[in-house]
């Protein structure tokens, strides 16, 4: 951790993919943010954006390239392929770890309030090793996408898995947390997850989410389905529990269903029972399916563990260039 009197060298991590349409825009913005921070002192000269393109398939790394070229605050990483925000994101912070003494995450649809960067540093210089920006409130948001949301943070937290309460990846990460990121191999990458067990001296800062000022959002409904679903099976184990514990209670079900069913018989009041047998049978049969379904979703996940591909393969890197 840096002393006051020294001034941290700051690298913003942004992970783009199909962001041409609003790369310009958010290169202005935060080109006067460096330039009030570096005039402030507040950060070094040295300080600077990282684009991450995660494999885009428009202009997103030709201009990317270029604004690299014209500004001397800006660089870039290019994925050899499209390996989905989160790995685009760890790949973009192990690099800047080695440029940088703090890193700053946020997305590049200027949703995430560039002005938060100051307070963010201020919790940074006062020993907070990482920084959660949280949002105030989702009064932006879509009544499913903020039921939604809140949903999967009370469920995660009920699992047993640490999240910060609306918190996406809008984060200020010393170098030595990203040491310690760095250690963690799993393939199964859920970030928001991940830095809470790191530990260390944390702090949070608040601020208003805003539109999107161009594009479209890159997550689908499909792709937030299964954006919750890694989390959860990624940091907890209770889902398979509750399969034990629907078994035992099914279980003492069916043995009430015996002793019933031996009552009815011994005092003569049998029923042709053909409903009742195969609803039953449904019934097994689908909570059968569904457990079996839960399980293979774990053993998939130890399959691609064992595997140990890597988790993003960087095809340029703009800073080697410049060094």
């Amino acid at each position: 951790m840096l002393t006051m009197k020294e001034t941290a060298i700051l690298y913003i991590v942004i992970p783009c993919y199909n962001e041409e349409e609003v790369l310009q825009e958010t290169t202005k913005q935060l080109r006067q943010k460096l330039k009030s921070l570096i005039d402030k002192k507040i950060i070094s000269s040295k300080s600077k954006v990282m684009y991450v393109d995660d494999g885009s398939k428009d202009n997103t790394w030709n201009i990317i390239k270029t604004i690299a070229r014209e500004e001397k605050n800006f660089t870039g990483i290019s994925l050899s392929k499209n390996k989905g925000q989160q790995n685009a994101l760890l790949a973009g912070l192990m690099t800047a770890r080695t440029y940088a003494d703090v890193v700053i995450s946020m997305d590049a649809d200027l949703q995430d309030d560039i002005n938060t960067i100051d307070e963010m540093l201020e919790k940074y210089k006062a020993g907070n090793d990482i920084v959660y920006a949280v949002r105030n409130k989702r009064t932006k948001d879509s009544f499913f996408k903020r039921t939604s949301a809140q949903f999967f943070y009370k469920f995660m937290n009920f699992l047993g898995a640490e999240c910060i309460y609306n918190h996406a990846d809008y984060r200020l990460t010393s170098k030595r947390v990203l040491d310690e990121l760095s250690k963690f191999k799993e393939t199964n990458l859920f970030l928001r997850g991940i830095f809470p067990s790191i530990g260390f001296k944390t702090a949070i800062v608040y601020y208003e989410r805003k539109k999107r000022y161009a594009g479209k959002s890159k997550y689908s409904l499909k792709k937030m389905f299964n954006f919750a679903w890694e989390g959860i099976t990624s940091f907890s184990i209770k889902p398979l529990r509750f399969i034990c514990v629907l078994g035992f209670l099914i279980l003492f079900t069916s043995l009430g269903i015996i002793i019933y069913s031996i009552i009815r018989k011994i005092t003569g009041n049998t029923v042709d029972g053909w409903t009742f047998l195969s609803i039953s049978i449904w019934f097994i049969g689908s909570l059968q399916m569904i457990s079996i379904g839960i399980i293979g979703e774990y053993i998939g996940k130890i399959y691609s563990e064992t595997k140990q591909r890597p988790r993003y393969i960087i095809l340029e890197n703009l800073e080697d260039k410049e060094n």
